[in-house]
């Protein structure tokens, strides 16, 4: 074998060892875990739409809470209540509240935790109505089916509720009641019929004086709460993630 087709040979040997080496590395980024949210909720909590993007803000660690009522499971040929509590996503019923909580995680890719009374609540609209109405008028206080865990490595918490009556939902004093969040700062969302925030906002300074609670939530109608996604995006940006 002359020289000049040593080199050559010695050049193919070079070039097959350097696609080989590149071919391992494409193929252990292709297996690497995706990033995935993070979550504490307690039942079914992976958002449909959730791709965890910062769970730090300014190195605060931040927990998403909210409490949700979809009065079905079922998308198909829902009653006009039944719609109102509601957004479809591929298929998937989610509450109105639920649905917001989803995107403000997709946002932030904060931590998730959903309320949910020891003794589940039920879907009957009339039923759902009258026990939520009698619970406000005796100022009832639902048992927890759990409780936030860790609570303390949480310096920013997302609270989210629907408007019922113009209050929130009993349960939300429930938890508001036995978690100390003191020294945190408190970001409300919700969802309404037509009433907003009402004094919601107001009420919660006052269970969790030792907070800062930001006035400038995110409310938002059940009539265009399907349409929020850039209207959520936009706000979330506006207070910094």
């Amino acid at each position: 074998m002359n020289k000049k087709t040593l080199t050559l040979v010695l050049a193919l040997i070079i070039m097959v060892f350097s696609l080989a080496g590149c071919g391992s590395s494409k193929n252990q980024s292709n297996n690497s875990s995706q990033p995935q949210p993070s979550s504490t909720e307690q039942s079914k909590t992976t958002s449909p739409l959730a791709k965890a993007s910062a769970a730090n803000k300014d190195g605060k660690k931040t927990l998403l809470v909210y409490f949700s009522m979809p009065e079905t499971t079922n998308p198909n040929n829902m009653t006009q209540e039944e719609a109102n509590s509601t957004v479809v996503i591929n298929g998937e019923v989610l509450g109105n509240t639920q649905y917001v909580a989803y995107l403000i995680q997709k946002n932030t890719g904060a931590d998730i935790f959903r309320i949910e009374p020891k003794t589940p609540y039920p879907t009957n609209h009339r039923t759902l109505v009258d026990l939520a109405k009698a619970e406000q008028n005796n100022k009832a206080r639902p048992e927890l089916a759990a409780k936030v865990e860790n609570l303390g490595q949480y310096d920013v918490i997302f609270l989210g509720y629907p408007n019922w009556w113009g209050d929130m939902p009993m349960i939300l004093y429930s938890f508001l009641e036995s978690h100390n969040l003191s020294g945190k700062t408190i970001i409300p969302f919700n969802t309404h019929g037509g009433s907003g925030f009402s004094n919601t906002v107001s009420t919660i300074a006052a269970l969790q004086p030792n907070t800062n609670v930001i006035k400038n939530g995110f409310t938002v109608s059940r009539n265009t709460v399907q349409n929020c996604a850039d209207d959520v995006a936009a706000w979330v940006k506006e207070l910094g993630y």
